[in-house]
This record gives structure tokens, sequence and C-alpha cells, in this order.
């Protein structure tokens, strides 16, 4: 058996930011971006990320994904889950 596809949809701890081990925006993207670069250097193919509206560090995934896409060669980015409440 041949595994055509592998890929993660991130999950973890979205707080607001300001309370302890909350993480802040700069390091809630720049981690995303670490992961993806690493999946892609491993041979992941596919990367996509929660949007969650209401978490300031990733309510907007269109530029995190156009940063992850500058920073990767094969990986496919996209967005696994909108949250519409």
């Amino acid at each position: 058996m041949v595994m055509k596809g592998f890929g993660f949809l991130s999950f973890g701890h979205y707080g607001s930011g300001r309370g302890p081990g909350d993480p802040n925006a700069r390091q809630s993207l720049r981690d995303a971006v670490e992961i993806a670069e690493g999946a892609d250097e491993l041979g992941v193919n596919g990367a996509y990320f929660r949007v969650h509206h209401y978490a300031r560090q990733s309510a907007s995934p269109m530029p995190l994904l156009s940063a992850i896409a500058a920073r990767t060669r094969n990986i496919e980015v996209g967005t696994g889950v909108i949250d519409m409440r």
C-alpha cells in the first residue's frame, strides 16, 4: 500500500493572549510557520489551519497561509475548519 497524502490540521491552545500561558499573536504565528516548514522538510504534503474568529492570534488565516507558502516548497496549505459562530 502506498500512502498518497499525509497532512495535519492545526490544534492547540487558543486563549486571549493576555493570560498566563496564553500565546500571543507573534509567537502563535511564528510557531505555525515553523511547524509547517518542518512538516514540508519531512515530506508532509498538507498543512491546514483552523480559523478562530474570537482568538486574536488566529482570526485571519490568509496572511499566515501566505507566509507559509512563501517559506515552503511542496506543502499544500489551506483552512481546515472555519468556525462560523
